[in-house]
């Protein structure tokens, strides 16, 4: 997948994500995000969420690096916004219970910054990552790596 998208497209390339999601009955989900400051992250972040019943406020969990949701009426039953800008080292995972999260195939686990934590996500068989560059002040572009 390779989009140009600007924000008003940016439910359709939330709805296609979405879509593509196998559901797993053992293992959860990883979606991660990959992109400079300002690419829109967290604004994909909240509109896969919204798509997901999400009614919440969803917010970069920067400096609590993890957040979870309960979803209204989605195959999910939670979402995970992880952000690991600050993660230093990969043990600080343990303490927002990762591991539980990556066997819960009812939770979607989205990451952002998810280049600094790779060696705990990419040999996950439930991995989709997405890389979004700027393109101009209002268009971006969204391409799968994995």
């Amino acid at each position: 997948m390779e989009r140009i998208y600007t924000q008003n497209d940016i439910q359709a390339i939330a709805r296609d994500i979405l879509a593509n999601i196998e559901l797993q009955e053992k293992q959860g989900h990883i979606i991660a995000l990959e992109g400079d400051l300002g690419a829109g992250k967290t604004t994909l972040t909240k509109t896969l969420a919204r798509e997901l019943g999400i009614d919440q406020e969803i917010t970069s969990p920067t400096f609590v690096v993890a957040k979870s949701y309960e979803t209204n009426g989605s195959d999910f039953t939670k979402v995970t916004h992880i952000d690991a800008y600050r993660i230093e080292d990969l043990s600080e995972l343990k303490g927002i219970g990762f591991a539980e999260l990556l066997q819960d195939p009812k939770t979607l686990i989205i990451v952002e910054w998810p280049e600094l934590i790779a060696p705990a996500i990419t040999e996950h068989p439930h991995l989709d990552w997405y890389t979004i560059s700027h393109i101009d002040e209002t268009t971006r572009k969204i391409t799968k790596k994995i």
